[in-house]
């Protein structure tokens, strides 16, 4: 069951690719416009690179987070979801494999772009593509509390977003503190082993905590 949950988003996000580029597009912007905006400096680039990636990185993900439920809210099969005879935390994990599947990974095939736009070493690089790996499914499984609570609201981005950004900065910053420190030659096994757990923690509670709320939205 989670495979056909994952394989029908997958089918419905590539027939509008819109929705797959949309994220994709800002993600380049954000990462192209810094070198262009304060010069072509690569100590100064390097200095500030961590933050920049994950935060273009951060708000890419938040682009595409409506969407997780807002269509099968619209057309009605969303209380269809409730009534299957398969968990719905299963279903849930289903979505957001998907959701990462669709913005999250082709982040991280991005990011050798990222590393030689923002001059960051192989060092760095290597450290960028991890805390990717590890920490963009945790910005979608805690995403996904979010939408199922504003699923059922008119406009309900801005307090999405007021919602998601403050659960989103301890990734936000160990993330980007383990880049710092891999450019500079120093051990990121800490930074990467508080990511790990942090993805641990999320896919063990997030699944359960989103359908409850989804329950809540729809009641």
């Amino acid at each position: 069951m989670l495979w056909r949950v994952i394989s029908r988003e997958l089918r419905i996000a590539f027939r509008s690719g819109a929705e797959i580029i949309n994220p994709l597009w800002f993600f380049l912007i954000v990462i192209t416009l810094f070198p262009l905006g304060i010069g072509p400096e690569p100590q100064l680039l390097a200095r500030i690179a961590p933050g920049v990636v994950w935060v273009a990185a951060l708000l890419s993900s938040l682009l595409a987070l409506e969407r997780l439920f807002r269509d099968d809210f619209n057309d009605g099969s969303l209380e269809q979801l409730l009534l299957l005879p398969t968990p719905l935390p299963v279903t849930v994990l289903g979505k957001v494999i998907a959701h990462w599947l669709i913005t999250g990974l082709p982040l991280l095939l991005l990011s050798p772009l990222a590393a030689l736009l923002l001059s960051l070493n192989f060092n760095g690089w290597c450290a960028l593509a991890l805390t990717l790996l590890l920490g963009t499914p945790v910005l979608s499984l805690l995403g996904a509390i979010g939408v199922a609570l504003t699923v059922g609201l008119r406009r309900g981005g801005v307090l999405l977003s007021l919602l998601v950004l403050p659960l989103a900065v301890p990734v936000l910053i160990f993330a980007s503190a383990a880049i710092d420190a891999a450019s500079m030659g120093l051990s990121i096994s800490g930074y990467l082993a508080i990511l790990g757990a942090m993805l641990a923690a999320s896919l063990c509670l997030a699944p359960f905590a989103t359908a409850a709320a989804l329950r809540i939205s729809l009641h």
